[in-house]
């Protein structure tokens, strides 16, 4: 088969700093080509990539459809815009200048999850590393991925099909193509808090957890789409949850971590007491519409007893309405979600130690 090559002229050039409009790129399964004497452009390869992923969907590879669209580069101090040449000729002949590898084996093989949110958010200067370590799983139809109540090490990312996160018979999501699924048990449990389970022939990528925390730890687009991800999760299975809830607050910790319950009663601008019997005693933390406003634990006071409390896997919790006039008039302790994130990332800390 012959392998899938063609190239680009530049229309437009707004303050770029290497490339000048006119000038070509060639792009093909292996390469990409830039102007003669032009250094590469890492932003262009990225893009390229995203654009050669596109291309390669189909087998074969038919241009005709982008004949006429013109693309543009992510940008940086300048941009450019550039168009498909419906003439065929060899990138040898057409450009000479630096060139940078593309893999099409990951192009093929993971493209369709490259404008994922959650990978979009990874360096791209790691890109390529962090496939590497994804770890391809085929599931048939209703097979389990996640067992509540069991020990989940890893993440997951939907390549193909349709998984569902179920508890107790209660459908809480579905998970298509670049949606994740396993980020609760980086919350400070690494027992699974819902089932998850293929709704059809479905392939996931796995990614190890000692991975994710590396991820976390130096990369600050990682940390942001996950704290939107846990809240937008967290808030769609507290309404799935919330008639339960309502009529039974109480429960077990290895069963609802302390983050996911902290989230419960803020979402739901609870009032009243939360009251935890764990390890090293009894835990509380006192809610104001779903503010903290008071915690303790372990001889700890407010902050850091908050910071303890999410380290937690074991124990069993309780939750009483009201609060004493003089609670009613105290301040909170701080920001919900930033002392959420804070202690998240104190929980992953101290495990990298161990």
């Amino acid at each position: 088969m012959e392998e899938f090559s063609t190239y680009f002229t530049i229309d437009e050039e707004k303050n770029c700093p290497l490339y000048e409009a006119g000038e070509r790129l060639g792009l093909s399964e292996k390469t990409l080509s830039c102007p003669e004497d032009k250094e590469v452009c890492l932003i262009l390869v990225r893009d390229m990539t995203q654009l050669l992923f596109q291309f390669l969907k189909n087998s074969p590879v038919d241009l005709t459809p982008y004949l006429n669209t013109r693309f543009n580069c992510s940008g940086c101090t300048g941009l450019i815009k550039f168009s498909i040449q419906p003439v065929e000729a060899s990138l040898e002949t057409v450009v000479e200048g630096a060139v940078a590898k593309i893999d099409v084996a990951v192009a093929k093989m993971y493209g369709k999850i490259l404008d994922s949110p959650f990978v979009s958010a990874f360096p791209q200067e790691r890109m390529e590393q962090i496939l590497e370590t994804f770890k391809e799983i085929h599931l048939e139809e209703d097979a389990r991925l996640i067992s509540k109540g069991e020990q989940n090490l890893n993440i997951y990312i939907v390549l193909e099909g349709e998984l569902r996160v179920e508890d107790s018979g209660i459908v809480l999501a579905k998970l298509n193509e670049g949606d994740i699924c396993g980020e609760m048990s980086y919350l400070g449990a690494d027992l699974a808090v819902s089932t998850v389970v293929a709704n059809r022939k479905s392939i996931v990528l796995g990614i190890g957890g000692d991975v994710f925390g590396e991820l976390l730890g130096d990369c600050a687009a990682v940390q942001k789409f996950m704290a939107r991800l846990l809240a937008k999760r967290l808030t769609l299975t507290n309404a799935a949850r919330s008639r339960e809830f309502e009529s039974c607050m109480s429960g077990r910790i290895d069963e609802i971590v302390p983050a996911e319950l902290f989230q419960i009663f803020h979402m739901h601008q609870k009032t009243g007491v939360l009251q935890m019997e764990l390890p090293n005693g009894t835990g509380k933390v006192s809610f104001r519409e779903g503010c903290m406003i008071n915690a303790s634990y372990n001889n700890t006071e407010n902050q850091e007893a908050v910071f303890n409390i999410l380290a937690e896997k074991k124990g069993v919790y309780r939750f009483t309405t009201g609060l004493s006039p003089k609670e009613m008039k105290a301040a909170e302790i701080g920001d919900f979600m930033m002392l959420l994130m804070e202690g998240v990332k104190r929980v992953d800390e101290e495990q990298q130690e161990q």
